[in-house]
């Protein structure tokens, strides 16, 4: 695993163990050589971790489409900024460029984007990791919501196992390590679609 998408709030959010949380998985990510790929902000969670990967001596992409530049303030210091026409562009290219997908605490933006992500993977179009990085059990509903989707026949089982949950950072990036997507799916080169 070369690169790692994270998804996040552009605000800090009420609990100081979210920014705390992000730079941890930072450091994991640095010390495993895993560099970053995420929205381009300066600001909230999106601009701790950028920082705290800058900080740990690894390598930054952010994604940001031309218009958010006047709603958030785009990362200047990070090792690669790119800007892109639309959402739509931004979602590609930060699949296309990174070997898994993490969503740490964050607000509408983020459950769309890790859904939207997590979605492909349904439909066969990655095998790539995805998960949420659970701190202070921000997304403890949300899990308990997925599992009630289950009990009630509108997510597959299979389709949930891809789901990768923790807690921990350091703990969440082993499950990446070790992941296999399950053969149940059916795979498809989304390139050629």
């Amino acid at each position: 695993m070369k690169r790692l998408c994270v998804y996040c709030g552009s605000s800090s959010g009420r609990q100081p163990d979210y920014v705390q949380v992000a730079r941890q998985l930072a450091r994991a990510m640095v010390n495993r050589d895993i560099d970053l790929v995420y929205g381009g902000a300066s600001v909230g969670i999106m601009g701790e971790i950028a920082n705290a990967v800058l900080e740990e001596g690894g390598d930054v992409i952010g994604i940001i489409p031309k218009g958010l530049f006047r709603k958030e303030v785009a990362h200047t210091g990070i090792t690669e900024l790119r800007e892109v026409d639309s959402m739509h562009d931004r979602k590609l290219l930060m699949a296309d460029l990174s070997d898994g997908f993490i969503a740490l605490p964050g607000g509408l933006g983020t459950i769309e984007e890790i859904f939207e992500i997590i979605t492909w993977s349904q439909l066969g179009l990655h095998r790539k990791p995805c998960g949420l990085l659970n701190a202070c059990q921000y997304y403890d509903k949300l899990i308990g919501f997925l599992d009630h989707a289950v009990s009630e026949q509108f997510i597959k089982a299979t389709h949930h196992s891809t789901i990768l949950v923790d807690e921990c950072p350091e703990a969440l990036l082993e499950k990446f390590e070790v992941y296999k997507a399950p053969d149940a799916i059916k795979w498809i080169d989304r390139k050629s679609t």
